[in-house]
């Protein structure tokens, strides 16, 4: 029998194999999510979409267009813009005129902004430990990363996040 090809430009799937990983990666990424913002709420922690935009502001301290921030997070482009009106009328997100381009805003996180997000961190990192990570051994997370990686960069104008 002659070696199946890893290639990711072998466009010829006869097993399903490719539709089998998707079907898993999106349960598990819905099963994990929901978990995790359900433990997220019963700690009354900030909920798992603010904190996604916060993660990505934190990495931004200047700022980041609503554009960018949309490319970045990983929600929906809509959805970004809804949750930075929520944050910012909570005080954890400002927006400012881009210096740069007056056509454009930028989204900031603020002083409480910061301390919501590092108030949340540890809680939210213990969850995926919990749902995610301990189901898994350290060569099958190397080998998704790698993998999904992957795929995140040949669909995006932005690096992959560093999470």
């Amino acid at each position: 029998m002659a070696a199946r090809s890893s290639r990711s430009s072998d466009s010829s799937d006869p097993s399903g194999d490719g539709v089998a990983a998707w079907r898993a990666l999106l349960l598990a990424h819905n099963r994990a999510v929901r978990a995790i913002e359900a433990d997220l709420d019963a700690a009354d922690a900030i909920p798992l979409g603010w904190y996604d935009v916060l993660l990505e502001l934190q990495a931004a301290p200047e700022g980041l267009r609503m554009q960018d921030l949309g490319d970045r997070a990983v929600l929906s482009r809509t959805r970004v813009s809804r949750l930075v009106d929520e944050l910012e009328s909570r005080g954890l997100v400002e927006r400012r005129p881009d210096p740069t381009d007056r056509r454009a805003t930028l989204a900031v996180v603020t002083a409480a902004g910061r301390q919501a997000f590092r108030a949340t961190a540890p809680l939210y990192l213990a969850k995926i430990d919990e749902h995610f990570g301990r189901h898994l051994t350290s060569h099958e997370k190397a080998v998704i990363t790698t993998a999904l990686t992957k795929v995140v960069t040949a669909h995006s104008r932005v690096p992959p996040p560093h999470r």
